[in-house]
């Protein structure tokens, strides 16, 4: 597959994670937020009373994928990456850094798929299924 359409692949996994988010009540403060340890996908600040901020990796794969739908390609090394750039952001932006945090990891397959939790299609491309969205996927100290 092209470099371009496995980032507009990517980027469609993304924007259909972000609106499910946004269904939910939460607030997306970043999308593709770059800096020196790699990028977030997504921040996103959850509603209040109980306010807390999660940092959503989305792994979207065509059907049949080798790396069982994405779940393999969250490896320590990928953990502590996203741990990194975490810390930098709450460095850059401290208003964010006295609540809660997590790390949550959503998969997102191309095609229809039963059960999921929202399927998207735009235009004439194959549509896209958030199959599971995992709360806490991984911890790091």
């Amino acid at each position: 597959m092209a470099q371009g359409s496995r980032k507009q692949l990517g980027d469609r996994g993304e924007a259909l994670v972000a609106a499910w988010l946004q269904q939910q009540g939460w607030r997306i403060v970043a999308q593709q937020w770059h800096c020196r340890w790699g990028e977030l996908d997504i921040v996103a600040r959850s509603p209040a009373p109980e306010e807390s901020l999660a940092f959503v990796e989305v792994k979207t794969r065509r059907q049949r994928s080798l790396d069982q739908g994405g779940r393999l390609a969250i490896t320590l090394q990928k953990q502590q990456k996203l741990w990194r750039a975490a810390q930098q952001f709450l460095t850059e932006h401290p208003e964010a850094s006295e609540l809660p945090c997590r790390f949550d990891v959503a998969f997102v397959a191309q095609g229809k798929v039963s059960g999921a939790l929202m399927t998207q299609t735009i235009d004439a491309q194959p549509p896209l299924a958030l199959v599971e969205y995992i709360e806490n996927a991984f911890q790091l100290e």
